[in-house]
């Protein structure tokens, strides 16, 4: 049995964010799954572009190097680490099986934002194919295209409306696996919650739509450890 490859986003400001989901994930996960953070410190060697006024988060562009990190091989999984998972993530790998043919699995949003900001007075750019890279299933032998040298050149556009693919090549997965809170009307049956615009990590978003859920997949992490008392300062 090979355990799923599942890479998540990581930037300091959303550390607890990165917690929460990969909890949440093993939480609900009926196989071995494999969590592996994509951390900017850790593919300096790789990634040489700086960080553009327009990237919201340090994995911006590095999701794209995940076909090369996992050697061109087999499916991996790329999400943003604003998300909560509530369902089994062995359900999203299955349309690797059933579509061998496409090179990379989205959600195919088709949506205008809602404001002008998200979280940290972030600019909410708007763009064709917003969104289809914040869940990726890639078919890694079919994402060569994808190498450091053409992550570290391509515009930003380029990576994140797939100019590096066909449109035939990229496959479409339920809109229940990357539900767009505060975008989408509730969805208490979403396998995958979105919080794209501000989480409850943020203070700003603390009640934000379905932060209940979130805040339960916290309190479920840390409280095994609620009689540890920290030493102040």
């Amino acid at each position: 049995m090979r355990a799923f490859r599942v890479f998540i986003g990581f930037d300091n400001a959303e550390t607890v964010a990165y917690h929460v989901l990969s909890h949440s994930i093993q939480r609900h996960a009926s196989a071995p799954v494999s969590i592996t953070p994509i951390m900017r410190s850790q593919v300096d060697s790789l990634y040489t572009r700086p960080r553009g006024p327009l990237e919201s988060t340090d994995f911006s562009m590095t999701r794209f190097l995940v076909p090369y990190i996992s050697g061109y091989e087999g499916h991996s999984l790329f999400l943003d680490c604003d998300m909560l998972c509530q369902a089994d993530i062995g359900e999203l790998f299955l349309y690797g099986l059933a579509y061998p043919d496409k090179a990379v699995q989205v959600v195919k949003h088709e949506y205008v934002p809602k404001s002008a900001t998200k979280f940290l007075d972030q600019p909410q750019t708007i763009y064709r194919r917003k969104n289809w890279s914040s869940v990726m299933l890639f078919n890694n032998a079919l994402c060569k295209q994808l190498t450091p040298d053409y992550v570290n050149t391509a515009t930003g556009l380029d990576l994140h409306q797939f100019t590096w693919l066909k449109d035939e090549q990229i496959g479409e997965l339920s809109r229940d696996w990357n539900w767009l809170v505060g975008e989408y009307e509730q969805n208490d049956k979403a396998k995958l919650l979105h919080y794209t615009i501000g989480g409850p990590w943020f203070p700003e978003y603390a009640n934000c739509d379905q932060a209940d859920e979130w805040y339960d997949a916290l309190m479920e992490m840390v409280k095994p450890y609620a009689h540890v008392q920290l030493p102040l300062p």
